[in-house]
């Protein structure tokens, strides 16, 4: 799956507005921060479809984590800009979930970021891997 063979229609969309604490001393985006912008569609995904991740760590004992990421960066993007932070597909597995990632910058449609990142369902008292609970899915 690459972020080029998805749908021109996202998945889910969250703005995204560069502030002062976004960026590095030469004005633009710090490289690191792009990843925060991601992980915030991610959150915001689930919470469109309902799922509430405290609520799946108290009750269910699970948790989502970060297992792998692969990142592109295209252009940069500065102070006030507006940003759009995509999540194009979504793939998942009994114990994971790939997205495919884009980050553009809105008044121009710019694509500035480019990303695939792995989430693995564990479990929240020992990290363990488990399967990604199917009530998560049935809401």
């Amino acid at each position: 799956m690459s972020a080029n063979d998805a749908a021109a229609v996202p998945v889910f969309s969250w703005p995204v507005r560069i502030y002062w604490e976004d960026t590095d001393a030469g004005g633009v985006v710090y490289y690191a921060n792009y990843l925060r912008f991601l992980e915030r569609a991610r959150t915001e995904w689930l919470r469109s479809l309902d799922i509430d991740q405290s609520q799946v760590r108290d009750e269910l004992g699970v948790v989502f984590v970060v297992r792998e990421v692969a990142i592109e960066y295209l252009a940069p993007a500065k102070l006030d800009d507006e940003l759009e932070s995509r999540i194009d597909a979504v793939e998942r597995r009994s114990a994971s979930m790939t997205f495919a990632q884009r980050i553009l910058r809105r008044i121009d449609g710019a694509v500035l970021v480019t990303a695939q990142v792995r989430v693995a369902c564990v479990a929240a008292d020992g990290f363990k891997p488990q399967r990604i609970p199917e009530s998560l899915f049935l809401r």
